[in-house]
């Protein structure tokens, strides 16, 4: 549905974005992550043809955004950064307003308007002017006036920014469920919005783009190792000297030792070897420990995301 090409941006002798590319599936949630200055609302602005690439392109839905540009704003629902809001309008009149200037009219316009008023929770403040409304609310109608002409990609910035907990969880919740029929692109900065929401993941920083995969394709790049917890009862350096026999054991250390005797230890083995539990459990049953639980340790998004940047600076770094 969506496929970038080697997109590059300049703003006078700055490279916001260098030769960026990736492509999005439809149907598919992804997660444009990167720190603040990273480039991506400018992608997000060349993808809904506010402004045109220094180089390259981007096909949305089959149309270029740079032959074809008006076709590819029918197809596009884009919430920029700071929602795009007539601060002396009142709610209803802007969104009513908002459908004609996208072509709708009559039971169609009606339909849609009621549609986006119950979806995005705006029923209270309908007849405010947007002026009056608090920071989440502008955010809301800002969706609204995204999703007004039901578009078949959504380019989010955003979208969750000036949320209260509960709203936050409310606009994710819609956003998956757009996604069965729809293709979504959302940009942000926090970790736990793409970890809660995205099918797929890409990674920019400082224009490019420095990794994409799912969440755990991208664990599996950064951290390199997989990592298995065992808790046990019994003397850690008894312990520690039988997991030292692990053929595919690329580190072995203990973590904490319990007064009441219980021991953890984290075994650390490459992604290839993903049977090493089996090797683990053998021991156990061997030298009939006590155990308390064995669980592969989850990937950490956190860790990921700093992981890759750390490695790109330092690869930016050594290239200067």
């Amino acid at each position: 549905m969506i496929d970038i090409k080697k997109v590059s941006m300049r703003y006078g002798p700055v490279k916001a974005l260098v030769n960026v590319s990736f492509s999005v599936k439809k149907g598919e949630i992804l997660g444009l992550l990167g720190p603040n200055g990273a480039g991506k609302s400018t992608l997000m602005k060349v993808l809904t043809t506010f402004i045109y690439p220094s180089g390259g392109t981007a096909i949305m839905g089959g149309f270029d955004v740079l032959h074809e540009a008006l076709k590819v704003r029918e197809l596009v629902g884009y919430l920029p950064e700071a929602a795009p809001l007539y601060m002396d309008m009142r709610v209803d009149d802007y969104l009513n307003f908002i459908g004609k200037a996208r072509g709708l009219k009559g039971i169609e316009l009606k339909k849609r308007i009621g549609w986006v008023k119950e979806r995005c929770a705006i029923n209270s403040v309908w007849k405010h002017t947007c002026l009056e409304l608090s920071k989440g609310f502008q955010q809301r109608v800002g969706l609204a006036q995204a999703l007004i002409h039901n578009p078949d990609i959504l380019i989010l910035d955003e979208p969750t920014s000036g949320l209260d907990p509960l709203q936050i969880v409310e606009i994710r919740k819609l956003i998956k469920e757009l996604a069965s029929e729809k293709t979504i692109i959302f940009s942000t900065h926090i970790l736990q919005e793409v970890d809660a929401i995205a099918d797929r993941i890409v990674i920019i920083n400082n224009g490019t783009i420095i990794s994409s995969g799912t969440r755990e394709e991208l664990g599996q790049k950064a951290l390199r190792y997989r990592t298995h917890v065992l808790c046990v009862q019994e003397n850690h350096e008894t312990v520690k000297q039988a997991l030292s026999g692990l053929r595919n054991a690329k580190d072995v250390k203990c973590t904490e030792s319990s007064a009441d005797g219980f021991s953890t230890f984290e075994i650390q083995s490459s992604f290839e070897q993903n049977e090493i539990w089996k090797e683990i459990s053998q021991i156990i049953r061997e030298k009939g420990w006590a155990v308390k639980s064995l669980i592969e340790k989850p990937y950490s998004l956190e860790n990921t995301f700093i992981s890759l940047l750390t490695e790109n600076r330092s690869q930016s770094s050594q290239g200067s």
